[in-house]
C-alpha cells in the first residue's frame, strides 16, 4: 500500500474512525485480522452523496471523468405506496445509522439492532450535528427548503464571490436540476393543510408577508395522497426520515442519476471511509471498508487516486481532513482547519394554544414562512415545520435562521482518535433574541418552547475548511494538489438566513465550472 503501512491501516480501521462522517458510531465491526485487504487504483475519488459530492460527481463525469464515489449508506428507493422510510413517531432501525436507538429529537425511546439507517448524530460540545446517510445524502431527509439569498445577505457571509455570478448562472441551474416548485393554491387551501394556513394568516395579521418556499417537489404527488390514490406522506407531514411516496427531487433521482446515466459513474455503497494519506508519489490514498447493513466489515480498500473531492459533509469532511492532520498521513495541512464552524443560526420552537385547533397529520414540507432580509446583519427567515401528531394537539412547530457571526471551531481528541465540535451555543444571544422577537410578533398569544435549549442540534453545519483560510476560492485545499471540498466545509458558518443546500450545490457548480476548464487533464 503506497505511503499507508497495512499495520496503520489496519488499526485505524478497526478502531471504528469517524472519518468523512462515515464512521460507525457502534462496534459492529469485524475483528481487523478477519477481513482481505484488496488495492485499487482510480482516477478520482468523490467521498460523499451530498449536494457537494453529487453536483461533483455529475459535472466531472460529464467531462469524461471516470468518478469512484463512496457512500456509507444505502439506497433508498421510493414510492408510490413505497415502505422505504420509517415513520416519525414510530421509528424502528431504518431511523438511525448503525445505532440501537433514534437520534432525533424526541423520538419515542425504541430499541432495535444497529442498521445503516438514514440519520446520523456526530455528539458535539455546545451542539450536536444531525445528518443524513444514505445515497443522496441529507437531501433524503431534509424538508426541501430551496432559497437563494439576495445580494445583500450573500455579502455579509461571503464577501469574496460573487452573488452576481451565483444569481445568473448556478443558482438557476440547481434550480433547474431539482425542479423547483411552490406549493400550489388547492393543495395549500386543503383541510390537511391547516396549520399552514394558520402559519400564513398569523404573518399577514402581524403586518408581515408570507412566502411560500421554493421546493423540489412535484407536487402532483401530494394531489393523489389528498384524492387517496396512494397512501400518505407530504399530506401527513411525516417527511423527516424520507418520502416515502417519491414526487421528492432529491440527489438520488436528480444529479447522482444524471451521473449514471452517463456510464462514468461508479457508485460503491456500504463503503465507511476511514482515513486518507498521501503517498510518496504525491497520489492520495482513501481507506474504506465495505461493510454489510448491520456494520460488520466485509472487505477493507486502499484507493489510489490522482484526485479526492471532499463532499461528506461538514461532520465528514472535518473528521476527515482532520484525522489526517493529527496523523500526519498527509502533511502540512492549513492551520485554519477546523475553524470558523456555524449552525447556520437554527432555531426550533414549539408554539401551543389551546383556543387554536392546528390539525393532526399537519400537512408538509415546510413550505411557507416568512423573510426579513432588509437590514442584511440582522437577517432572518421563520418557516414552520409540519409534524405528523395522529391526534389534535393544538401545537406548531416554528424553525427559526439567520446571519450570526458566532463560530465554533472543530479540535482534535487524541483519546477518541475523532474531531469534536466546540460550539459555543449559548452565544447566539443577538439571533436568538431576533428569531424570538419575529416569532412572538407572529405569535402574540399561546406559549413558545426553545426546543433547541432542550437538546441543541442542528440539521445545517457549515464550515471547518472554509474558503481563504483552508481551500481557494474554487474548493482546492491550498498547497495539496487534487485535494478537493466541495461541500458545506466551504462556507463559513452560514448561508445568508436560507437553507444551505442551495448555496452549497451552487457554489459546487461554480468551482466544478472552473475545476474541469483548468484541471482536467493536468492535475488529473
Amino acid at each position: 500500500m503506497p505511503g499507508l503501512s497495512r499495520r496503520r491501516f489496519l488499526g485505524a480501521a478497526a478502531g471504528a474512525a469517524a472519518a468523512a462522517g462515515l464512521s460507525r458510531t457502534v462496534a459492529a465491526a469485524a475483528p481487523a485480522t478477519s477481513a482481505r485487504v484488496t488495492d485499487v487504483r482510480r482516477r478520482v475519488v468523490v467521498i460523499g452523496s451530498g449536494f457537494g459530492g453529487a453536483v461533483t460527481a455529475l459535472r466531472l463525469t460529464m467531462a469524461g471523468v471516470p468518478v469512484l464515489l463512496l457512500e456509507r449508506g444505502i439506497r433508498w428507493p421510493t414510492g408510490p405506496n413505497a415502505d422505504t422510510f420509517t415513520h416519525m413517531f414510530s421509528p424502528d432501525r431504518r431511523s438511525a445509522w448503525l445505532r440501537t436507538s433514534p437520534v432525533l429529537t424526541g423520538a419515542p425511546p425504541v430499541v432495535f439492532a444497529p442498521f445503516t439507517g438514514v440519520l446520523d448524530r456526530m455528539a458535539g460540545d455546545g451542539v450536536d450535528i444531525l445528518s443524513g446517510a444514505g445515497y443522496g445524502g441529507s437531501s433524503l431527509v431534509y424538508h426541501g427548503m430551496t432559497l437563494e439569498p439576495t445580494e445583500a445577505v450573500f455579502a455579509e457571509v461571503l464577501p469574496q464571490l460573487s452573488w452576481g455570478e451565483l444569481h445568473r448562472t448556478h443558482y438557476p441551474r440547481v434550480a433547474r436540476m431539482l425542479r423547483l416548485a411552490t406549493i400550489p393554491d388547492d393543495v395549500l387551501g386543503n383541510a390537511r393543510y391547516r396549520s399552514n394556513q394558520i402559519f400564513v394568516d398569523k404573518i399577514r395579521a402581524a403586518g408581515l408577508s408570507p412566502a411560500r418556499i421554493p421546493m423540489p417537489i412535484d407536487w402532483n404527488y401530494a394531489r393523489a395522497e389528498l384524492t387517496g390514490a396512494v397512501q400518505p406522506s407530504y399530506t401527513t407531514g411525516d417527511v423527516i426520515y424520507g418520502v416515502n411516496n417519491g414526487g421528492k427531487h432529491s440527489l438520488d433521482v436528480t444529479y447522482l442519476a444524471a451521473a449514471e446515466a452517463t456510464g462514468r459513474l461508479e457508485v460503491a455503497t456500504l463503503h465507511v471511509v476511514s482515513d486518507l494519506a498521501m503517498n510518496a508519489q504525491g497520489k492520495w490514498v482513501v481507506s474504506a471498508d465495505r461493510i454489510d447493513t448491520g456494520g460488520a466489515t466485509l472487505e477493507r480498500k486502499a484507493i489510489t487516486a490522482d484526485a479526492v473531492f471532499m463532499g461528506a459533509g461538514v461532520a465528514g469532511t472535518n473528521r476527515l481532513l482532520m484525522r489526517a492532520k493529527a496523523h500526519g498521513t498527509v502533511p502540512d495541512l492549513p492551520d485554519g482547519l477546523g475553524t470558523q464552524v456555524g449552525t447556520n443560526g437554527d432555531r426550533i420552537f414549539s408554539w401551543s394554544d389551546l383556543s387554536v385547533n392546528t390539525g393532526a397529520f399537519q400537512g408538509g414540507p415546510a413550505c411557507v414562512g416568512v423573510t426579513d432580509w432588509a437590514d442584511p446583519s440582522k437577517a432572518v427567515t421563520v418557516v414552520h415545520g409540519p409534524i405528523p401528531i395522529p391526534v389534535e394537539a393544538h401545537i406548531m412547530s416554528v424553525i427559526g435562521y439567520g446571519v450570526t457571526p458566532v463560530r465554533g471551531t472543530f479540535h482534535y481528541d487524541a483519546a477518541k482518535d475523532d474531531a469534536v465540535l466546540s460550539y459555543p451555543h449559548n452565544a447566539e444571544t443577538e439571533l436568538n433574541k431576533a428569531i424570538l422577537d419575529k416569532i412572538t410578533k407572529i405569535f402574540p398569544s399561546g406559549t413558545l418552547t426553545d426546543t433547541t435549549n432542550l437538546d441543541a442540534t442542528t440539521f445545517h453545519p457549515l464550515g471547518g475548511a472554509p474558503l481563504g483560510s483552508v481551500c481557494d476560492q474554487y474548493g482546492r485545499v491550498r498547497g495539496h494538489r487534487g485535494l478537493y471540498v466541495m461541500d458545506g466545509s466551504l462556507i463559513p458558518g452560514s448561508t445568508a438566513a436560507c437553507n444551505p443546500s442551495m448555496t452549497i450545490a451552487a457554489l459546487a457548480e461554480r468551482n466544478l465550472d472552473t475545476i474541469v476548464r483548468n484541471d482536467v487533464g493536468a492535475v488529473f
